[in-house]
């Protein structure tokens, strides 16, 4: 019985010795916790896309309680978490524009031309050490394997004929498919774009023609013809001035190769 008693007081004096300890460690070593930041943190989505340019959610919040980021610097809240962040770090939320993701290419298996039929690991990353970039003739244009689908977090993305489309209703333009892309054809563009150059080709008029149907030449007749000069010509490729562009469609009318269309 003495020996039961005895273990009873040795472990009870372990564990109160225990309890002690890690009472006064956490009271000396207590890290203080910027009340705004967890409320910045608790309003922000939550998704960790790493859009903002910041490593997930939490290092977005440090950096808007520190003031080293815009309260409406999340591109997957967009204009509502930014409100919500300006009434808790007690600022205005300035004027935010909706951005989504767009594929530059429009050349799908009916309008393209290939120059072999290729078969591998269907990885549009891993094309660039096959022959010109990949089976199609065109080198600028979409591969088609879906490295960007695979890597979209919000399903916004999807390979329809051989060529990437954005579900801009789905996008949240937090910028994965863009950096993955190897032939750096997505971009983001203003939610509300009238029109787009769905094209990304750099080659002389002849070659372009060659290799898709719907190719820009650089014949830069959207240019002359565009009334508020938002549209330029560069390296034989259009592209639009949004700031500009005031949607009255001419450059549509006037492009011979329809390789500018209404952003669906």
């Amino acid at each position: 019985m003495t020996g039961i008693i005895y273990a009873v007081v040795v472990v009870g004096g372990v564990g109160l010795f225990i309890g002690l300890f890690l009472g006064i460690a956490a009271i000396k070593f207590k890290v203080e916790v910027d009340e705004k930041e967890e409320a910045v943190l608790a309003a922000l989505p939550g998704n960790n896309c790493g859009g903002c340019g910041f490593p997930g959610c939490s290092g977005l919040a440090a950096a808007i309680a520190k003031g080293e980021a815009p309260v409406n610097a999340c591109p997957v809240g967009g204009e509502p978490v930014g409100k919500v962040i300006a009434g808790i770090m007690g600022v205005e939320a300035g004027e935010s524009k909706r951005m989504v993701a767009y594929v530059q290419c429009q050349g799908d298996c009916d309008k393209t031309t290939q120059d072999y039929e290729y078969f591998g690991i269907e990885d549009c990353r891993m094309l660039s050490f096959v022959p010109n970039g990949g089976a199609k003739t065109c080198n600028y244009g979409c591969l088609g394997y879906g490295s960007c689908v695979k890597e979209c977090p919000f399903d916004a993305i999807h390979i329809v004929n051989g060529v990437a489309v954005v579900d801009k209703e789905a996008c949240k333009a937090c910028g994965k498919c863009v950096a993955v892309c190897p032939k750096h054809l997505i971009e983001l563009i203003p939610y509300d774009a009238p029109y787009v150059v769905a094209c990304a080709s750099e080659d002389k008029g002849p070659v372009a023609m060659k290799g898709c149907e719907v190719s820009c030449i650089g014949c830069q007749l959207c240019k002359k013809n565009c009334p508020n000069d938002a549209v330029i010509v560069e390296n034989f490729n259009a592209t639009i001035d949004y700031d500009k562009c005031e949607g009255c469609g001419v450059c549509v009318e006037k492009c011979p190769r329809k390789s500018i269309v209404e952003h669906k």
